[in-house]
């Protein structure tokens, strides 16, 4: 149970603070100087690092204390205070991926993502909790809205740090629902790229669905670590990556939403259908037109695709990975978790004709929701089925979030919602490589809905 002297999480946007850095009425230094307090004041209820490296993080932070001073900061994002999920290579302390296999292990090298990081001014302050390989076993990170519950996964860590304020943003990834479902279980903003948009050399969650995701305080924050990323090392190699202006896209009004109930409604909570059921009558007097499986036979079509999202998701995902858990289980069998071995039994027999198969009817999927950008500028859902369920041994169920990665389309999680006192995110689904407009039309509903669900 929460004691008392346990406060509300707050998250601290870094972009609002560096108004007053020209001034000097805060600085870097003092930013980070407010992390570490609040790490100390976290970390031992929530769990959410796996090693920190704050020497680094203090130089790195008065050397961005100088560069604001002198006016010359490297990016937006100069002096943030930012975490790494333990899945993504950093040349300064272990990459363990939540498995005992990787213990102590160090590639010595950054992952693109973290080099550029590095270069546009951001203060690492260190790996945040993984499960293991990404996948389903949990590693002990607990929720700081209720530490009795799970913060999801598998961007355990990264939600959580990002939640209490210790991060402005953190590094996670998603293949199924690994960005989208713990931003909303810790109430924080969650952004789940385009496939190839954010460039994932050097992390190791890289099946055909995988992205690199951003966990923020911030729509504002979220954007500009995706883009100061992608300006210094562009998306998947062979791939535009992500395109858009240089700060977060300005709020755009759409005119017309799609609703998508997906695979996961009917094991949703009533609290949160009411909920989103409730956003949806808002947005209708405001003159958004809204479009259902009910009324619009396209948005009908791609409720009836995506009802197999999880499974399809996981056969490709089973094939991707065989290699990897086969050579794993050879090693040390004993190090992986049941939840890992079962997974890799299960597709054991699976055939490079049955992945081909699956590839084909992901494409065909995919092209049919595609078909929704004619009539309708973005489709909203529940990011997941309710609050954070109770207990350590699960992440919760991902249904809500994985059609956004069968899609291979942008995402965002807007900490908008609450049932029986825990987060709950209001889910935007964008079109592939259009991950601006998502962000402008989140912007538009985040203003106009906020204020009621507060």
């Amino acid at each position: 149970m929460q004691t008392p002297e346990q406060t509300k999480p707050v998250m601290r946007s870094y972009l609002a603070a560096t108004k007053g850095f020209a001034s000097g009425a805060q600085s870097p230094s003092q930013f980070l100087d407010q992390s570490l307090s609040l790490l100390e004041q976290w970390e031992p209820r929530i769990g959410a690092f796996v090693c920190t490296n704050l020497p680094a993080a203090r130089a790195a932070a008065e050397q961005s204390t100088k560069r604001w001073r002198n006016g010359r900061p490297l990016s937006a994002i100069d002096g943030m205070p930012v975490g790494i999920k333990d899945i993504i290579e950093t040349v300064d302390m272990p990459t363990e991926m939540g498995s005992p296999l990787y213990t102590g292990w160090r590639s010595l090298k950054d992952a693109a993502s973290v080099r550029a990081l590095r270069d546009a001014g951001a203060v690492i302050i260190g790996k945040t909790v993984t499960t293991e390989f990404a996948a389903s076993e949990p590693r002990g990170t607990r929720n700081p809205w209720n530490v009795e519950h799970t913060p999801g996964g598998s961007s355990s860590g990264s939600a959580a740090s990002v939640a209490v304020g210790i991060v402005s943003a953190a590094l996670g990834t998603q293949v199924i629902g690994s960005t989208i479902r713990p931003a909303s279980f810790c109430g924080c903003v969650g952004f789940k790229p385009s496939v190839n948009a954010l460039n994932r050399e050097g992390s190791h969650d890289y099946q055909s669905q995988s992205c690199t995701g951003i966990l923020g305080a911030s729509l504002e924050d979220a954007w500009q670590v995706a883009y100061e990323i992608v300006a210094r090392v562009g998306g998947d190699a062979g791939t535009p990556g992500l395109q858009g202006p240089h700060e977060a896209p300005l709020a755009m009004k759409p005119e017309a939403i799609a609703v998508l109930e997906t695979a996961g409604w009917e094991t949703a909570a009533e609290g949160a259908r009411q909920q989103l059921n409730a956003c949806v009558e808002k947005l209708k007097s405001t003159g958004v037109a809204i479009r259902t499986r009910h009324n619009d036979p396209k948005v009908a079509e791609i409720e009836a695709e995506l009802v197999n999202a999880t499974e399809l998701s996981h056969r490709c995902n089973g094939w991707e990975a065989r290699w990897f858990l086969r050579t794993m289980r050879d090693r040390d069998e004993g190090s992986l978790s049941r939840i890992l071995l079962d997974r890799a039994a299960r597709y054991e027999d699976m055939t490079l004709a049955e992945y081909r198969a699956d590839l084909k009817e992901r494409a065909r999927v995919r092209a049919v929701y595609a078909e929704l950008a004619a009539t309708c500028d973005a489709c909203i859902t529940l990011a997941a089925p309710g609050g954070a369920p109770k207990g350590l041994h699960s992440t919760g169920n991902p249904e809500f979030a994985v059609p956004s990665s069968l899609l291979g389309v942008p995402a965002l999680s807007l900490p908008l919602f609450q049932v029986d006192g825990m987060p709950l995110g209001l889910q935007v689904i964008g079109y592939f490589d259009r991950d601006a407009d998502a962000f402008a039309i989140a912007a538009s509903l985040q203003s106009s809905l906020q204020p009621a669900h507060r």
